[in-house]
């Protein structure tokens, strides 16, 4: 382990402060390489004309100041004048910003009179645009204006409950139109100036809509300058593993996740950390205030899968061959899964491997029980150790035992934080409101401190790089690993952890999961709710509720703590539904507390209450 052995040798190390290193999949090993005198040398750039043009400035300035003493000296006295000289008024020219932003409006004003039927989001310059360099921010235009009033928004027919809490989300034929799309490349392109960015990563799911999305997208983020790296149909984890692996901290993801084949979306990262609630407002803000730049950008085609790949068999080893169906659901995970999982040494079944945008076979959200019979029945057959299942996307993972149990993610949670408080003592470990009580109380004694925190990616990504947390999950099956990999949900590769904390241990998922303690609970409760009114019911739940004898908890929703047991009520951040869960000691309790909500939300909405 401490030998530092060269095996091979290129020759020549002469330019040091150029080496590039990577560390190949065989521990211990590297690759370094170092640049050729010839190649250094043809990129070395003479400095003889950079030197001539500083003289020519320099020159320049000189003379024209001795230009301006001269004719001061040469000017006659005040006193020497005979009779007044006649006073000639320069007429005023505007600059070029005032010139530029009286034009824009002309044309802005011109536009929305001429025709009603036009394409909202696209605006056709007819006056020359400056260079990039000269180009005026929103604040820049205020300022020249005259006005520190924002522009007014215009109508934009914004679908504007698309506009979600951690993403952009929304039935795909109905919500992301091409004009939409259009106008949020623009707008994500504009705010990525605005940030001093001007390069994105994009990515895509197989979903049918998600080509035509992308190229509005592309049209969109191209004409405001930015520059983009398409990696073409990847999974989302895959796509934040790009921004890590090429230093570009800004992606785009067209993706309608776990939700069903009509739906789509975009999850959008800047400066390496996902959008959410305001950013993502401000957004749609841009959109109504027509507060775009322009530009012209550059399109180029990169791919990250193999690179992919390499990292995570690099770092994961599963000490036994274990055999294990995937179940990749016909989602954008199809082509990456199978390999990795044989290249980390398991005897892969495939099920459900091709890239089919309809869903055929199973709903994308592999976290629902019934949309796993088809796994559970695979591992029965092929007597499998365990069966791995992977949402639309590939950031959720769900999991099927080799005796058919499908364990929520916070009981996976646990077996993952066992291992990790075990090399990491006193780790803080994150988890959502949804979560067993169970898991925090077994948290505490493994030895870790554990911590509750709202649903939804982004929220827990943040919260990951702000406490520094090891390792964070939610209930709906996104785990997060900050040992070892980078922060984010990431299906596959919380999969490939699984089987080696299970393999180095000698224990399968069944033995695992029989070392829990074991609650009376009820699954996910998710009740249809218009988007307009969810939250405000939710308000009106916590106005209302009369738990003197619990403990109440407003991180994510409401959750109440009573002695025997808790329950939660919150507002879906990804479609238009409230969701509830309980879990108590007993049913009995367990029926109690489920009452006790019922009668609340009777208060606000019977019918509700009677689906509860």
């Amino acid at each position: 382990k401490s030998r530092k052995d060269t095996v091979v040798n290129a020759g020549s190390q002469a330019y040091p402060q150029y080496e590039q290193s990577r560390k190949l999949s065989v521990p211990g090993w590297t690759l370094k390489v170092y640049p050729q005198s010839p190649l250094v040398q043809s990129l070395q750039v003479d400095g003889t004309l950079l030197w001539l043009v500083c003289a020519l400035c320099v020159a320049l300035v000189s003379a024209s100041h001795a230009i301006f003493l001269l004719r001061s000296y040469r000017r006659p006295a005040a006193d020497t004048v005979s009779a007044p000289a006649a006073v000639i008024e320069t007429p005023y020219e505007p600059t070029l910003e005032e010139s530029l932003e009286s034009k824009l409006a002309a044309n802005r004003r011109r536009d929305r009179e001429s025709d009603e039927t036009a394409n909202p989001f696209v605006v056709t310059p007819t006056v020359p645009l400056p260079e990039v360099g000269e180009r005026l921010s929103a604040d820049d235009k205020n300022a020249t204006a005259g006005d520190d009033t924002p522009p007014e928004p215009t109508d934009t027919g914004l679908a504007e409950s698309a506009f979600r809490a951690y993403d952009i989300r929304g039935v795909a034929d109905r919500d992301l139109s091409d004009a939409t799309c259009l106008a949020i490349g623009k707008a994500i392109g504009s705010e990525l100036l605005h940030r001093g960015q001007n390069k994105v990563l994009m990515g895509r799911d197989g979903r049918l809509s998600s080509p035509r999305i992308r190229e509005q997208l592309v049209g969109g983020l191209l004409s405001t300058g930015i520059d983009i790296v398409d990696l073409g149909l990847v999974a989302t984890p895959m796509l934040n593993f790009a921004c890590r692996d090429l230093n570009i901290g800004n992606a785009v993801m067209i993706t309608g996740s776990h939700s069903a084949p009509d739906y789509n979306g975009i999850k959008i990262v800047m400066d390496f950390s996902a959008l959410s609630a305001d950013d993502i407002q401000a957004l749609r803000q841009r959109i109504e205030r027509d507060d775009f730049a322009e530009g012209e950008g550059r399109l180029e085609n990169d791919s990250i899968e193999q690179r992919y790949i390499d990292r995570i068999i690099g770092d994961v080893v599963v000490a036994e061959t274990l055999r294990v169906v995937v179940d990749a659901g016909n989602g954008a995970t199809a082509n990456v899964a199978p390999p990795l999982f044989d290249e980390l040494g398991c005897q892969v079944i495939p099920l459900f491997c091709e890239v089919d945008g309809r869903f055929p076979n199973r709903p994308p959200d592999p976290t629902v029980s019934d949309n796993l019979a088809a796994l559970r029945a695979a591992v029965a057959e092929h007597e499998a150790d365990i069966g791995l299942a992977f949402d639309g996307d590939g950031d959720r993972l769900a999991v099927v035992s080799g005796s058919g149990l499908c364990p929520d993610a916070d009981q996976l949670l646990l077996v993952l934080a066992e291992d990790i408080i075990s090399r990491n003592p006193g780790c803080e470990i994150l988890f959502d409101v949804k979560c067993s009580r169970i898991l925090p109380q077994q948290i505490l004694e493994l030895g870790g401190r554990p911590l509750m925190w709202k649903c939804g990616h982004s929220y827990m990504r943040r919260k990951m790089a702000e406490t520094g947390a090891l390792l964070g999950g939610e209930y709906s099956g996104h785990i997060y690993f900050n040992e070892r990999w980078y922060g984010f949900d990431d299906g596959l590769y919380s999969a490939a952890r699984l089987l080696e904390c299970l393999s180095l241990k000698g224990l399968s998922l069944d033995d695992a999961l029989a070392q829990q303690p074991q609650l009376a609970h009820t699954p996910e409760l998710i009740l249809a709710v218009d988007d307009d009114r969810k939250f405000q019911i939710i308000d009106e739940f916590a106005a209302r509720h009369h738990f003197q004898d619990a403990k109440i908890d407003t991180t994510d929703g409401v959750r109440a703590e009573f002695r025997h047991g808790w329950g939660l009520i919150r507002a879906s951040n990804t479609g238009p539904a409230i969701t509830l869960r309980f879990e108590a000691d007993s049913e009995a309790a367990l029926e109690s507390m489920r009452q006790r909500f019922r009668e609340v939300l009777g208060e606000i909405d019977p019918d509700l209450a009677n689906s509860l």
